[in-house]
């Protein structure tokens, strides 16, 4: 039995394992199992890949370990290198019984290919990124790929963001692209949202939230009740998680 998971803390509801579980089912897939392993810190990660743990061959990363995860790979896809996230390993169990880890991020792949189903070159020309970390770095990598120029805000200022504080109307009209990297919004906390000026979101804007769930956050709501096109994360997951399936190469 091969064994595929996700690699998190705290790990409550998981779209990843419902996902795959239910590809699975649909598509007669037998001898594979993906399930969740919350582990409560990154130094117990290598206890599910040890000599006697052979089957477990790959797996997702999520929050807080994007980053901190990448110390044990020993290679990384160009865009996780770039990037400086990971959020998909494979882990080649080698004859010598040395372990081979490769890690890639295909949030990046999954943002790209569901931003660009609204994106209008023309008008979202410059984006406002919300919140810094390893989500945050796969939008910015896509951003610039597209030459799209990108401020990201925070709520602390540092030399590479701004402070929501520093946020003005003026600056929204601007930046017609504007994406949610933060849990600002999520269930159950569903009204909390990034505290952006939304009296300058009009009809020209374009609101993405890497959030699914809720399906509208708050967030996309106000930006919708302003004549703004509005996208959740949901497309985003089930690209990447299609991609990760790809690179697992399981079958």
């Amino acid at each position: 039995m091969k064994k595929l998971g996700l690699i998190g803390y705290p790990l409550g509801h998981s779209f990843s394992k419902k996902y795959y579980v239910e590809k699975m089912e649909k598509e007669h897939i037998v001898g594979i199992d993906y399930d969740l392993y919350p582990i409560p810190k990154i130094e117990d990660f290598p206890t599910l890949y040890t000599d006697e743990n052979t089957d477990f061959v790959g797996c997702n990363v999520t929050i807080p370990y994007k980053q901190a995860v990448m110390p044990y790979l020993q290679e990384l896809s160009e865009e996780a290198r770039e990037i400086g996230a990971v959020n998909c390993i494979t882990i080649n169990h080698l004859p010598s019984g040395e372990k081979k880890l490769v890690g890639y991020n295909t949030d990046a792949y999954g943002f790209e290919e569901s931003l660009k189903k609204y994106w209008n070159p023309d008008k979202h020309n410059k984006a406002l990124v919300l919140g810094n970390g390893g989500a945050a770095k796969a939008v910015l990598f896509v951003l610039k790929k597209l030459n799209v120029p990108a401020q990201l805000v925070s709520r602390v200022k540092s030399d590479s963001a701004i402070s929501y504080e520093e946020l003005s109307v003026d600056m929204l009209a601007e930046h017609r692209l504007i994406i949610n990297c933060t849990p600002l919004g999520t269930f159950p906390n569903v009204d909390a949202c990034p505290p952006i000026p939304y009296d300058g979101v009009g009809k020209d804007h374009y609101l993405y939230d890497l959030i699914y769930n809720p399906e509208e956050t708050l967030f996309l709501k106000q930006g919708r009740a302003k004549g703004a096109v509005t996208k959740n994360g949901l497309e985003m997951l089930i690209l990447q998680a299609d991609k990760n399936w790809e690179i697992w190469d399981v079958l």
